[in-house]
């Protein structure tokens, strides 16, 4: 299955993130990371649910630190990642540079002081599309397996 997805982090603590080649210090809260997988894209949700991995993206390095609470799976053939992105911009403080380096936008991680879900929901409702929250990496290979999505569900 192809798509994009939204990964809600909650992070308890001001945080100083490092990747392979940069450092960003994040304030507490909790983060909104926007991707694609359009090859995998319950594998993808799947890994980053989990915690004994390789680190190799920049989410992989914060998921480190904080805690994933829940992933919303956005199956389409499209192409949705920097469309997803910029309307998260239009609500979260942007971290400028993290994860964002095949598209035309400055980020793909957004914070926000309060839970983001009814803000991500709107979204996903305002561009008409299909979606599937999930709360482990159980829960994204099962999603994959039925191959299903229905708008709005939790």
């Amino acid at each position: 299955m192809r798509g994009a997805y939204f990964l809600v982090i909650y992070l308890p603590k001001e945080s100083e993130i490092t990747t392979k080649g940069r450092r960003f210090r994040l304030r507490g809260g909790y983060y909104v990371y926007v991707g694609s997988a359009m090859n995998s894209l319950e594998k993808r949700v799947a890994r980053h649910f989990r915690r004994d991995k390789k680190l190799h993206w920049h989410i992989d390095f914060l998921l480190k630190e904080g805690e994933l609470l829940r992933a919303y799976m956005i199956p389409s053939e499209e192409r949705l990642e920097e469309r997803l992105s910029v309307e998260v911009s239009r609500y979260g403080e942007p971290v400028k540079g993290f994860g964002a380096g095949d598209v035309r936008v400055e980020t793909n991680l957004y914070r926000f002081d309060e839970e983001p879900d009814v803000i991500l929901t709107g979204i996903l409702k305002g561009l008409g599309l299909k979606w599937k929250r999930v709360k482990s990496e159980r829960e994204a290979i099962e999603f994959g397996e039925k191959n299903e999505a229905r708008t709005g569900e939790s």
